[in-house]
């Protein structure tokens, strides 16, 4: 799998890129179970009138504070929507499942951290909402992605155990782009995926959406 390499249109990524809005809705989340717990901490170190209230309220209030910096952090981490798709590798996915509101995207996805090594191939979902330029809901339709990798734990540092299909249409209006992307896809991982979207419902009950194949 190679990364596939675009100008990414970073306004419209802000707007239409989920992974994107998912770190803001971390680092906000963050930011005001900080401030709560901060007043918190001051709260009960004005209204409670015994020895331990200090204690208490600086604990809760350095709580608070650790908890805005975690949430401003790991957005960061995230990076902007051009660093994203500069570091992924590009990947087929397709609608495996289409609901009232949103719909289940089913990629093929490489599990080893070693990109040199064989293919460890697995499926691997996201749930989204929106993708631009998509005309109709179809379950089967072809979506190219960024497959984004996840977290790894320590028994197993040469796997991944969780990765996330980012649609090449998040990070660009041009339709042409992601048609060169969707067929810079090999066929034979096209049908790989084919097959796999067979197990939809064995990949929904791993713990991480992630299915070794």
């Amino acid at each position: 799998m190679k990364i596939f390499k675009f100008d990414v249109d970073e306004a419209f990524a802000k707007k239409n890129n989920e992974l994107l809005r998912d770190s803001v809705r971390l680092r906000n989340s963050g930011l005001v179970m900080g401030l709560v717990l901060i007043l918190a901490g001051i709260a009960v170190y004005v209204l409670v009138d015994a020895i331990w209230s200090i204690t208490i309220g600086i604990g809760l209030a350095l709580f608070g504070i650790m908890m805005a910096i975690v949430g401003v952090v790991a957005s960061r981490k995230v990076g902007t929507a051009q660093e994203l798709y500069n570091a992924y590798p590009l990947a087929p996915a397709v609608i495996a499942e289409v609901n009232e509101r949103d719909m289940v995207l089913m990629a093929l996805v490489n599990t080893n951290v070693d990109p040199n090594l064989p293919p460890r191939w697995g499926a691997a979902l996201r749930t989204v909402t929106t993708i631009p330029g998509l005309a109709n809901r179809t379950v089967g339709t072809k979506i190219p992605v960024a497959a984004v990798s996840g977290h790894r734990v320590s028994s197993d540092q040469d796997h991944w155990q969780q990765i996330t299909p980012m649609p090449i249409a998040w990070g660009t209006p041009d339709q042409d782009i992601v048609k060169i992307a969707r067929t810079s896809i090999p066929e034979e991982e096209w049908h790989r995926l084919d097959r796999a979207r067979k197990r939809l419902t064995d990949v929904k009950a791993t713990k991480f959406d992630l299915l070794v194949l």
